[in-house]
């Protein structure tokens, strides 16, 4: 590594975020938001909940209410195991269904590149832009905007809009 290379890294900040992976895409979350990662669970499906709930796991004694990133996305629901990141929110822990945990990972800021304007507002508010990485990119996850409570204030204020 070059003086002038070295001198850049220090300038920038460094974050690990733990790398998860839904379908073929690569996401992230800041490892300052996750409680524990619980690998292997079997969520039970919650009639009449909304489409973003992945469904209830029991969790420390606690019933934990799973969001889907596969459904946020508009994709298949998944059968078998999946991973669960714990999240904090302010309405208190819940869980972020994800195909699998990778690795935690440690991004320079240098490398990070707004959302692309071409997102809906809604949609945009998932995400909070995207690591350059040698293998490809690495979207990251906006947590606050994953919670139940929101993604629920967001189901509402829709249908409102179409009223």
């Amino acid at each position: 590594m070059s003086v002038q290379t070295s001198i850049h890294v220090k300038e920038s900040a460094l974050t690990e975020v733990c790398s998860v992976r839904v379908g073929q895409t690569l996401f992230g979350v800041a490892i300052t938001h996750i409680v524990e990662i619980v690998g292997g669970a079997h969520p039970q499906v919650a009639p009449l909940a909304p489409e973003f709930v992945g469904g209830l796991v029991h969790y420390r004694g606690e019933v934990l209410t799973t969001v889907s990133l596969r459904q946020l996305l508009g994709m298949a629901r998944r059968e078998g195991p999946q991973d669960i990141l714990v999240l904090e929110s302010p309405g208190g822990c819940f869980g972020l269904l994800v195909d699998s945990v990778s690795e935690v990972l440690t991004v320079c800021s240098a490398d990070h590149e707004a959302n692309p304007s071409l997102l809906d507002e809604r949609r945009g508010a998932l995400f909070a832009g995207a690591y350059k990485l040698r293998e490809g990119l690495l979207i990251m996850l906006n947590t606050e905007r994953l919670s139940p409570e929101w993604l629920d204030l967001e189901c509402v204020d829709r249908a409102r809009a179409m009223a």
